[in-house]
């Protein structure tokens, strides 16, 4: 059946429908990263669409802030990613969660053969391990409650990669995966699981990058709009995977990534 008989042939959808449905009023949502970048923005973003947001962080300075600074009813929580642990009382602590968004990552950039096992380590155990830990903590509360939505980021790496980034793009591709089964094995209670695979984002992660002017410029002139994206420009796709606009959709990665994933590789030959 499809959308449109669903409804009957010259039935109207009733505008309430459409008038909501980015609306997040009455929801919890969980931003894992809250203090800065992508997970700042997001917080901001969810509670400017209605929702009450916990703003998580290991610095709890920095997501007491954000959380100030996104209204009434919004809170700070400190959270140490590394300790599983914590991890697991953290579900405990902040109670029905209706949206867990989890954005902190890490990226060694060394190449393979000069990469230390601690590095390794490290990469995996935040960028894979703490999101594992983070859906089977957050992701059996919802399944008891019959809803949720769970959005992991993700890049552009896990597609696509270059020299001294190999460890990071593993653990994106892997953490994709990761989701995609989340996706298929809680989806039958309700509860929804993406990711969201960002381009090159003006975030504290890339922040060596920026400070090489040559670097930066290559990297723009990489994607479609010639440009990096701020980190505001995520916070839309997580408002919409977050509600009722993306109701049915589950097991996907939404690519935002300035059409880099498009054009990666493009040749322009001289006229």
């Amino acid at each position: 059946m499809t959308g449109e008989d669903s409804h009957g042939s010259g039935d109207a959808i009733p505008e309430t429908v459409y008038d909501r449905i980015f609306r997040l009023d009455g929801r919890r949502a969980v931003v894992i990263g809250a203090g800065s970048g992508i997970g700042r923005e997001a917080a901001l973003a969810l509670a400017a669409h209605g929702a009450e947001v916990v703003c998580v962080d290991q610095d709890e300075a920095a997501a007491g802030r954000v959380a100030k600074g996104a209204g009434p009813g919004s809170e700070a929580y400190r959270l140490d990613l590394f300790d599983v642990e914590a991890i697991r009382r953290s579900a405990h602590d902040l109670g029905p969660v209706d949206v867990l968004v989890h954005t902190p990552a890490m990226n060694v950039r060394k190449r393979l053969l000069d990469q230390t096992p601690e590095d390794v380590r490290r990469v995996i155990s935040l960028n894979l391990e703490a999101v594992y830990e983070t859906v089977r903590a957050f992701g059996a509360q919802m399944q008891q409650r019959g809803r949720g939505s769970f959005i992991g980021i993700a890049s552009i790496r896990a597609f696509t990669v270059e020299p001294g980034q190999g460890i990071y793009a593993a653990t994106k591709a892997a953490m994709i995966q990761l989701l995609r089964t989340a996706a298929v094995e809680l989806g039958p209670s309700g509860v929804r699981v993406n990711a969201i695979a960002p381009g090159v984002v003006e975030t504290p992660l890339t922040e060596q990058i920026r400070r090489n002017a040559e670097w930066y410029d290559a990297y723009a002139r990489k994607g479609a709009l010639g440009r990096w994206a701020q980190a505001s420009e995520i916070a839309g796709a997580v408002v919409y995977l977050a509600g009722d606009a993306a109701s049915f959709v589950t097991g996907s990665c939404l690519m935002v990534d300035g059409g880099w994933t498009a054009v990666d590789g493009r040749y322009e030959p001289p006229p």
